[in-house]
């Protein structure tokens, strides 16, 4: 079914006066490399996971791109992964991987160890999707509550059949992996599809504007800020997909299609919530 504001009505309303940062979740983003150190940056430092609404977020990196990332770091907190992936991941409601990885053994060893020791809700995207392609008996086994977030060609390689077949019934091979998998499912594009095995949505926000490196990023940021403080389900995925699209939007409108760049996105998520809690109020109007 296609989403609408009234469906996630409950994401954006407004916060108690007395709440604290501790009410809204501890956020990890594990990601980045030495070509790749923007990526992580756009996830992380470009503050899609806060400006979404998480309390706190902790950048977990590796030691050799540090110097790349820790000058842009102001709100956030860092972690600089050397030989101890347990305690980086210690605590936290949430965690997002993959986003300016490589294929590379270290990195397929983190992964399959997040997937079978960490108990949060964990978003996957990028490399994380490519890695896991090979490895697609580990989420079966996981303790953790999977987001993967694959654009089309992503989950092509995840199930091993060609883009030209599964663009002639997207739903049925995304409602038929997340059956299989037990796992939400974000396919992007014009118009994102969100599943679990029980259900669908589809979310038409988004434009042109964003098809440009590091969108993904933006995304994945925005998704895991949302989980830290909302319950693992359909609609807080959708919700995400919904925020991101719409501040894509908005930040088109003003950049156009062709100027527009990643982090734009992320300058007009306060702009796209303004706007989801002024339609909310204009539909309550409209029903009294």
């Amino acid at each position: 079914m296609n989403l609408e504001v009234s469906d996630i009505k409950n994401y954006f309303k407004e916060r108690k006066s007395d709440c604290n940062k501790g009410d809204f979740g501890k956020v990890g983003i594990l990601g980045g490399s030495i070509n790749y150190t923007g990526s992580i940056k756009l996830a992380y430092y470009g503050i899609s996971a806060m400006r979404s609404g998480a309390g706190i977020v902790r950048l977990i990196i590796k030691k050799d791109i540090a110097k790349y990332v820790i000058p842009n770091i102001l709100e956030e907190t860092i972690f600089i992964l050397d030989n101890n992936l347990e305690e980086s991941i210690k605590n936290l409601d949430a965690l997002a991987i993959g986003m300016g990885w490589q294929q590379t053994k270290e990195n397929e060893e983190i992964l399959k160890f997040i997937l079978k020791n960490y108990k949060g809700k964990l978003v996957i995207d990028a490399d994380g999707l490519n890695i896991l392609a090979n490895n697609l008996n580990w989420l079966k086994d996981s303790k953790a509550k999977i987001v993967l977030t694959p654009h089309i060609k992503e989950f092509s390689r995840l199930i091993k059949i060609d883009i030209e077949e599964i663009l002639k019934n997207k739903e049925f091979y995304v409602q038929k992996f997340t059956n299989e998998y037990n796992v939400i499912l974000l396919l992007k594009g014009e118009r994102t599809i969100i599943a679990d095995k029980n259900n669908f949505y589809k979310v038409n926000k988004g434009c042109a504007g964003m098809a440009t490196a590091g969108s993904g990023d933006v995304l994945s940021g925005i998704l895991v800020g949302m989980l830290g403080y909302n319950n693992y389900n359909l609609l807080t995925v959708a919700a995400g997909a919904y925020l991101n699209g719409l501040a894509g939007e908005l930040a088109q409108n003003k950049n156009t299609d062709i100027a527009m760049i990643a982090s734009d996105t992320i300058k007009f998520i306060p702009d796209a919530i303004k706007m989801i809690r002024e339609k909310l109020k204009m539909d309550v109007k409209d029903n009294i």
